[in-house]
């Protein structure tokens, strides 16, 4: 059977953590920063578990990840 391939644009914005869980980087945080409060611009550099609804069209992206 052929290597599967992967999705090179998903390759770059999810990873999975060492318990296998999805996780994707927040949205606004790469320009327009200084009106932003120091608060707000700390909780978006966190990284969110992806949605349950979504895990299974990420995996079929990644499908070594």
């Amino acid at each position: 059977m052929p290597k599967l391939k992967t999705r090179k644009a998903a390759a770059k914005r999810f990873r999975a953590t060492g318990s296998g869980k999805v996780v994707r980087r927040k949205a606004f945080k790469n320009h327009l920063l200084e009106h932003k409060s120091s608060k707000k611009k700390r909780n978006l550099s966190k990284m969110p578990v992806v949605h349950e609804s979504d895990v299974e069209n990420v995996r079929m992206m990644l499908p070594y990840l």
